[in-house]
């Protein structure tokens, strides 16, 4: 198959979007499959390259480093998604935004009677921190934010999600294209429970104590990660020997750092910066206890990376996260955005060590059901299905066109439509 990918953020970003988008094309192309991307490119100049067998083509961007550290907006991008639908020629399209080149790629998908699937990663409260009297103005722009999201989605031929909470946030907000769930997955040959990590050597050499309870977040360092709310809860700790490791990049980091330093948490919360993939299945298996405290999570592949290492997992009860965690099996959720309840629910997990391990376990055994072949099996399923109805309606329209054809020509006139 030819498969087109779509979407406003693309690999090397961390955010979820981006490592499932990357993950998917390149888990299609070493399938077999020909896949081509279209990605803003982060450096502002349209060039085109190939990364592990998937062609990437980026329109000309402009940086909104004022907005976000990383954001970009395409512009122009016209010209550069034409010429690749005419060289691609893709079967099918597969969006992940509503943004403004998802919309010119639907766009020109529809010129061409190409079928068009999107897999929704948007929340309103994804971008609540950047949005200037966003508690005041909240139903506004709720309303607004979805109605612009639905007015695109709701033109596909099919809408995945990522989870059951992600298929009832998009019905109660009135989609009504078909949904299918697929997981984001995970890749279990990559993360998983390795007993060979020499968990010691490893905390040092990121730095951390050797034999602290530790606790750890790896991914995206932003505001609506409310990674805070962990600080806050941990200043209240009276287990000391508990230490929070915080690993990646993000727009959030100064205002972390300035937090822990005043709560003098200087020697209990580490800043790792970025963690290479080569480097995080190790760091995974020398914490005791992965952290989730976001409230706008739709899955959560970091999570789902940590499970994979069998740790138990400290997460917010939001959205999504407790599908994947529950209460006291695989680890404790907390009330979202409370800091006493993520102290409490915090303080009484780390006085159970001994229930670790069987957390961690219990980790696994979910992770496995979002390994990703079943994901890769299922996507495949879905593009040939909308592949195979795209190609009979079509191939009606024309049967029907060129009948109503002869039929007027047989009356002594013609007409010149288009199906």
């Amino acid at each position: 198959m030819r498969i087109l990918m779509t979407g406003t953020t693309y690999a090397p970003a961390l955010n979820g979007q981006a490592v499932f988008m990357a993950n998917l094309s390149e888990g299609l192309a070493a399938k077999g499959h020909s896949v081509a991307v279209l990605a803003p490119s982060e450096d502002g100049p349209a060039h085109e390259n190939v990364i592990n067998g998937v062609r990437i083509a980026h329109p000309p961007t402009l940086r909104l480093t004022h907005w976000h550290p990383s954001a970009v907006f395409p512009f122009a991008s016209g010209p550069v998604v034409n010429e690749l639908f005419d060289r691609f020629c893709p079967q099918v399209v597969h969006i992940h935004d509503h943004y403004p080149l998802s919309w010119s790629v639907v766009q020109a998908a529809r010129r061409r009677h190409i079928p068009v699937i999107g897999t929704n990663h948007f929340m309103p409260e994804n971008l609540a921190p950047y949005l200037p009297l966003w508690e005041s103005g909240q139903p506004l722009y709720r309303a607004v934010l979805w109605r612009w999201m639905l007015h695109l989605y709701n033109t596909l031929d099919f809408v995945t999600v990522q989870s059951r909470t992600a298929g009832e946030i998009l019905t109660r907000q009135r989609l009504h294209r078909p949904l299918h769930l697929l997981s984001c997955g995970v890749d279990l040959s990559e993360f998983y429970v390795d007993c060979a990590v020499d968990q010691q050597a490893v905390r040092r050499r990121f730095g951390l104590h050797p034999t602290a309870h530790l606790l750890l977040y790896v991914g995206r360092v932003d505001d609506e990660k409310r990674l805070d709310v962990l600080i806050r809860a941990l200043a209240r700790s009276r287990n000391t020997e508990s230490h929070l490791a915080i690993g990646g990049r993000g727009a959030g980091l100064t205002a972390l750092r300035s937090l822990a330093s005043q709560l003098r948490l200087d020697e209990r919360v580490h800043f790792l910066g970025y963690v290479p993939d080569e480097e995080k299945r190790g760091l995974l298996n020398s914490a005791d206890i992965f952290v989730m405290p976001s409230d706008a999570e739709l899955l959560s592949i970091a999570t789902l990376e940590a499970m994979a290492c069998g740790r138990p997992v400290l997460a917010a009860r939001a959205q999504a996260l407790p599908e994947l965690v529950t209460d006291g099996e695989n680890g404790r959720l907390f009330r979202a955005n409370d800091v006493d309840d993520a102290a409490a629910v915090l303080a009484e997990l780390l006085s159970r060590p001994q229930a670790w391990p069987g957390m961690g376990a219990a980790s696994r055994q979910r992770a496995e059901a979002h390994g990703w072949p079943g994901v890769l099996a299922g996507y495949t399923r879905l593009y040939e299905e909308v592949i195979q109805r795209s190609s009979v309606s079509t191939g009606l329209a024309h049967k029907y066109l060129s009948i109503e054809k002869k039929a007027e020509r047989s009356r002594g006139f013609s007409v010149n439509r288009t199906s």
